[in-house]
């Protein structure tokens, strides 16, 4: 895991801005940065045994007490799958 990876799925994540205006209220969130991390780290490590979209799912309901679906993390999973393969994961 790079930090140009971590850059590119953070950008991902505060374009989508999955806490919307409670964003302004998280006082370390530092540009989802930590949960770009998280993310990359996860699907690194368990590759085709999870779903990228569940497991983004998980990382940010836990790390934020949200209740995102599979399904509403869909295209954006798809878009950190893309920056993990175009950067040589």
């Amino acid at each position: 895991m790079n930090e140009e990876q971590i850059a590119a799925v953070a950008k991902v994540l505060a374009k989508w801005n999955p806490l919307g205006t409670a964003a302004q209220e998280v006082p370390d969130l530092d540009g989802y940065r930590v949960e770009a991390a998280d993310i990359i780290f996860g699907l690194k490590i368990r590759g085709r045994s999870v779903r990228a979209e569940q497991f983004v799912a998980d990382v940010l309901n836990q790390a934020f007490d949200l209740s995102l679906d599979s399904k509403s993390c869909n295209p954006h999973a798809k878009e950190i799958l893309a920056i993990l393969q175009q950067k040589g994961s």
